[in-house]
């Protein structure tokens, strides 16, 4: 049975889509955009994260493109927000975290920057007459602050005033730099952008990764050697867990077959390793991950034998995969991927999906029942548009610009 460009599909996704737009809207609050709990209530004891105001941003960017009516004031709520509380007045960038008594958290931090140049490109397809001055803004920090010259990858951090940087090196602020770097490219037409992301493939994936049977070391050291017991006494932490990240693996996938995508719309030669490691990195997930205790689902993190750590079912893995299966599925035309993006969609129907408080449950035990060990609330909506709206367009250009651009089902009977 064929989903992949169907109207009939599609169509079933945009319900849902709108249902998960729907839901977001709750997380609105004059700092930003909050920290939504499982009912959909903003958790006030959580401050207001740049992270998620920068997603949101870039939400309600694709929302708007699909002409959402409300989505294009909220993306005016996001640009304003990171224009004011969250902004850095003094020292430049953003904070952390803040909260309605000031700052709570005034380091700067490379994934959420990442996050804001994501959010700031998303927003210009939108003609919002600030945002293009908010993605200049965003792209002097990087230059400045984030981007390494000399190493030709990203930094990870820096205190308040930008004066000292970690001399960790996270593969997973890396990740995301990429998928910002291809949606400025989109949006700016600067090769630079497709050269960084390249080359950040290159190193974490290609050249580290390939040679460990695709599981993807996100700890390095400042010379980029990896840190393989980094986080072992805390190994469920929510952003640089212990040993490998199965769910982080098959996203890589994904974007590294936007790179591809994007290389072949300039007419050029992809290099191969992008598919062969886009594979690699999908079917290594599968032989690590999904059910190795029994029970289906996507365990968060495995070692480096590739057995389970935190054996708990996260939200995010299995929308990534869905996303990846798709784009696997368009650049090969191979059926097992779409049978694997169905068997998915089944099990978000039976354990994740929640039609009774909205949006999805965020983690699941071992049993699949709700639990809390590594998230607790359904904090934003940024991962569900990996397997809402990605199935519904071309791999290039990147999600808010092809969506802006009217690409949306253009594939599809």
């Amino acid at each position: 049975m064929k989903w992949f460009n169907t109207l009939s599909h599609n169509r079933w996704l945009e319900q849902e889509t709108d249902r998960i737009f729907d839901f977001g809207k709750q997380a609105a609050v004059p700092t930003g955009f909050g920290w939504l709990g499982n009912n959909g209530q903003v958790r006030a004891d959580m401050g207001t994260h740049l992270w998620i105001t920068a997603r949101m941003l870039h939400v309600y960017s694709v929302a708007a493109g699909m002409g959402r009516p409300g989505a294009y004031s909220l993306v005016d709520h996001g640009i304003r927000t990171l224009n004011g509380a969250l902004a850095d007045k003094e020292y430049g960038g953003w904070y952390a975290c803040v909260n309605d008594e000031g700052v709570a958290d005034a380091s700067k931090q490379g994934y959420q920057h990442f996050f804001v140049l994501l959010g700031a490109a998303s927003a210009v397809t939108t003609g919002h007459p600030d945002a293009r001055k908010l993605l200049d803004q965003a792209i002097g920090v990087i230059e400045k602050y984030f981007w390494s010259e000399d190493e030709q990858m990203c930094l990870e951090s820096w205190d308040e005033a930008f004066t000292q940087t970690e001399d960790y090196r996270g593969g997973n602020a890396n990740m995301h730099a990429v998928e910002a770097f291809l949606i400025v490219y989109d949006v700016t037409h600067e090769r630079k952008w497709l050269d960084r992301a390249l080359r950040i493939a290159s190193v974490i994936i290609h050249d580290v990764a390939r040679k460990g049977e695709y599981r993807v070391n996100e700890h390095f050291d400042a010379q980029w050697n990896p840190i393989r017991d980094y986080n072992q006494d805390n190994p469920a932490h929510r952003f640089r867990a212990y040993g490998g990240t199965p769910g982080h693996w098959i996203e890589w996938g994904r974007l590294m077959l936007h790179l591809h995508a994007a290389l072949e719309a300039r007419f050029e030669t992809p290099p191969g390793w992008l598919l062969e490691d886009a594979k690699g990195l999908f079917h290594a997930t599968l032989r690590d991950a999904w059910a190795p205790d029994g029970a289906d689902g996507f365990v968060y993190s495995v070692g480096w034998d590739g057995k389970p750590i935190v054996r708990e079912r996260v939200r995010w893995p299995i929308v990534e995969a869905m996303g990846t299966a798709y784009a696997l599925y368009c650049v090969t035309g191979d059926t097992q991927y779409e049978s694997w993006y169905q068997t998915w969609w089944e099990y978000c129907i039976t354990y994740l999906i929640d039609y009774e408080k909205g949006s999805w449950w965020q983690e699941l035990d071992t049993d699949n029942r709700v639990t809390t060990k590594v998230w607790d609330g359904k904090q934003d909506i940024y991962h569900l548009l990996h397997c809402l709206v990605i199935p519904r367009l071309p791999l290039a250009p990147g999600l808010a610009p092809a969506v802006a651009a009217g690409l949306l089902d253009i594939n599809a009977k």
